[in-house]
């Protein structure tokens, strides 16, 4: 029997001088420089991954269609997350357009860094809800804590919309306080529709921390979700702020030895190929 393929559900690929990165800036170092393709694949090839989510890093169609231009030419990149204005008059009619490469996937728009913890809820998005339910596309909520009330308000009034929780909702390791977090995510996981990433938990910890910081919040996620509704992310290149793509893959795995083979497949690809219809 052929082994189930092992999906990486969450990097990013960018290109600087296509300029509309606009949070990404000198100040951040290590990843200011182009990451491609090629840039990734000696750290796939390592960790034995099959497939790959590109996932959008700009708040731009222009951003989605140069992923999904990389995803032609690159038979590793299974689908793409990419990005609309919801809010637009048109947001309907550009879900369609960009729907129609089957390479896409999904939609995330920048939550984290909106003005408005509640925007999700505006009645303008509603189309654009509509559509990407018509269109079988996921809906990559990009949150933080004090946006899962308002997530849970979007799941209630939306129950045919495919959500997954980007980074575990990037609880604040670095400050130690797991219990909010899990009583504010808690709700969330219990539609049990939903699904969440085991990704950019690193970069919520504080620098030079280990599997031992991560731990108690894996087992939260464990614990809500289940493998069957989690699934493994880099959040690759963001991830080299902390620590390498096989350093972070390595304390994934290690995170995961409690788990049983078939959820241990779950985690690391099949979650993943089925929520995404990879």
């Amino acid at each position: 029997m052929r082994p189930p393929a092992r999906i990486d559900a969450h990097l990013h690929f960018w290109q600087l001088d296509r300029g509309d990165y606009g949070w990404l800036t000198p100040a951040l170092t290590p990843i200011y420089r182009d990451f491609l393709p090629a840039d990734a694949q000696p750290w796939l090839d390592g960790a034995g991954i099959d497939g790959v989510v590109a996932v959008q890093a700009a708040p731009t169609i222009a951003e989605t269609r140069f992923l999904l231009d990389l995803a032609k030419r690159e038979p590793r990149i299974r689908g793409v997350v990419g990005w609309v204005d919801m809010a637009a008059p048109d947001a309907a009619e550009r879900i369609a357009e960009l729907a129609a490469d089957p390479r896409l996937k999904g939609i995330r728009p920048m939550l984290q860094d909106l003005p408005a913890d509640d925007w999700i809820l505006d009645p303008a998005l509603g189309p654009a809800f509509a559509a990407l339910v018509r269109h079988g596309l996921r809906f990559d909520a990009l949150v933080k804590q004090h946006h899962l009330p308002h997530l849970l308000t979007l799941i209630e009034r939306h129950p045919d919309l495919a959500v997954v929780v980007d980074h575990g909702a990037k609880p604040d390791i670095a400050a130690g306080a797991p219990a909010s977090w899990r009583a504010a995510l808690a709700p969330i996981a219990a539609a049990t529709h939903v699904h969440c990433k085991l990704s950019g938990l690193l970069t919520e910890a504080a620098p030079g921390a280990g599997a031992d910081a991560i731990q108690p919040y894996a087992e939260v996620l464990f614990e809500l979700f289940g493998a069957d509704r989690l699934m493994f992310g880099s959040d690759w290149p963001v991830v080299t702020l902390r620590r390498s793509y096989a350093e972070w893959h390595c304390m994934a795995e290690s995170l995961a030895e409690g788990l049983g083979e078939p959820e241990r497949a779950a985690l690391f690809g099949g979650t993943a190929a089925r929520f995404y219809g990879l």
